[in-house]
Formats: C-alpha cells, sequence, structure tokens
C-alpha cells in the first residue's frame, strides 16, 4: 500500500489556495502574442500581494535595471511582457507553497533547477520552431508536485530525500520506493484543480515518461530538458541520480552531438548568469 494515495492528493489540492485570475489567464494565453500589456498591468496590480511580489523580483539582482522599477507597465517596458509573465507566475506560485516544512529542501535550488529546465527548454523549443514563452513555462512548472510534497508531506519527502541520497537515485525512484506516489502525478492532480491547460498538465504529467502514448511533444521537450538541467546544475558528469533522457525522446528531437554541445553551451552560460544573479 502506498503511503500517500493519488485521491489523498487530489482531495488536499482542493483546499490549496486558487490562482488568482490573472496567473491563470497568462498561462491559458501563454502562446498568444497579442496581449495588451496595459489591461495586463491593470489586472495584476488589482492583486496588491501579487503585485508587491511581482516588483520585488522585478527589481531583484536578476532583473536589475539602472531604472528603479515602481510599476507592473514600467516592469513590462524595461523587461519585456514575456520575462514579467514568468515573474508573475513565480510571484503567484510561492505564495502557495510555504517554505521550511521539510528539512533537507530547499526553494532557493528547486527555483534555480525550474529557471534552468526553462532555459533549456526554450531553447529546444527555438532550435524546434515550438512556441518558445510555452516551453519555457511548461519548464518552469514541471515539478510543482514536489512543492505539494514538501510544504504538506514534509516529514514523508523528508524520507525520500534521504533514501534518494542513501541510494544514490533519480527523485523519481525514491518517491516511488518510500511513498508510492511520484511528483509527476501530484504535479498532474495539482495542474487540473487549477484548470491549467491540457498542453500544461500532460507536460507535468509526462516529464518523466513522454513515451507513454498521448502525452504530447511539450513532455519530451521537458523530459530531455530535465535531463540536460540536472547535469548542469550538478556541474559534474551525469551519474544515478541523473534522470536518464529516453532514446525515442532524443531521437523525437532530431539533436546531434553538435547541435546538443551548441545547446549545452548555451544554457550554461544562461545558467551561470543566473547562478549568480538571481534571487528567488
Amino acid at each position: 500500500m502506498p503511503i500517500i494515495a493519488i485521491q489523498q492528493i487530489i482531495e488536499e489540492v482542493k483546499d490549496l489556495p486558487t490562482l488568482p485570475a490573472v496567473v491563470m489567464e497568462i498561462l491559458n494565453n501563454i502562446d498568444k502574442e497579442d496581449v495588451d500589456t496595459h489591461e495586463l498591468a491593470q489586472k495584476v496590480t488589482h492583486d496588491i500581494a501579487l503585485t508587491a511580489k511581482t516588483l520585488r523580483y522585478a527589481n531583484s539582482a536578476y532583473y536589475s535595471t539602472m531604472i528603479k522599477v515602481t510599476t507592473i507597465q514600467q516592469a513590462i517596458s524595461l523587461l519585456g511582457l514575456s520575462t514579467v509573465r514568468q515573474i508573475i507566475v513565480t510571484s503567484a506560485l510561492t505564495g502557495c507553497f510555504p517554505e521550511n516544512n521539510c528539512a533537507g529542501f530547499s526553494h532557493k535550488e528547486f527555483w534555480k533547477h525550474s529557471n534552468i529546465v526553462a532555459i533549456i527548454a526554450k531553447i529546444l523549443a527555438r532550435r524546434l520552431s515550438f512556441n518558445q514563452d510555452v516551453a519555457f513555462t511548461a519548464g518552469l512548472l514541471h515539478d510543482v508536485g514536489t512543492l505539494v510534497l514538501a510544504t504538506y508531506h514534509g516529514a514523508d519527502f523528508e524520507q525520500v530525500l534521504a533514501w534518494q541520497a542513501e541510494h544514490q537515485c533519480t527523485q523519481y525512484k525514491a518517491e516511488k520506493h518510500v511513498i508510492g506516489i511520484d511528483h509527476a502525478a501530484v504535479g498532474e492532480a495539482l495542474a487540473r484543480q487549477w484548470n491549467f491547460s491540457e498542453q500544461m498538465i500532460l507536460a507535468i504529467a509526462g516529464h518523466h515518461q513522454p513515451e507513454k502514448p498521448g502525452q504530447g511533444f511539450l513532455a519530451t521537450i521537458v523530459h530531455v530538458a530535465n535531463g540536460i538541467a540536472h547535469v548542469l546544475n550538478g556541474n559534474a558528469e551525469p551519474d544515478h541520480s541523473t534522470p536518464e533522457i529516453t532514446v525515442l525522446s532524443w531521437e523525437s528531437l532530431g539533436l546531434t552531438q553538435e547541435s546538443l554541445d551548441q545547446v549545452l553551451a548555451e544554457a550554461s552560460k544562461e545558467f551561470q548568469e543566473l547562478q549568480e544573479k538571481i534571487e528567488i
């Protein structure tokens, strides 16, 4: 019997705060370019807490400019719509998951990993003529189930992390062994509760098993990006704790060694900048 049943998770995520309507609008229209930025800024401004967090991130070291950002509209003008949309989504998500509920789990490291997966997914998408904003957002959200486990099942997730460290395996495998459920399934339950688009739901649910029928191409992009990110994040050679990239996924993206080297170089550069400047 699993320690945590999926039905239990489904019931728990119903009690989570819902994302603000403006955030859902952003997520459901992430592939649209004809966005009224003034209207978007007005909608965000109506949520005082979201506005405060978004402006704090916009003025952080990572997003710093020579000018102090004081309004959402100014943030869009200085940083661009794509960047501000991602800041708003991150701001909203961090507000749903209080920190320090699980010993050994770092929210800062979690968001660093999520951002590097997002960066790599965007780079891959650009090469594949796939929507870059959609790929970036899917990369940013792919591990949201981990936040649920670390926040609401802290003691159980501590055991997962301990078992993972002891057996030098992936988090995904440790979750299956210790609690009988994995963060991808948990993320899917949350994404459905929050009414994410079906494409985003499938990417979250399938980023470890993209070869399952019906998961969609976005899941494959995130899967490959996740595998590459774990290598870059560790700054070391792949080991048993690094998720393997499936052969089918690799082939479907048409990556050669040369193109992979280019992706790695580009992602590594952006990731180094992220490590030096990010403030999440």
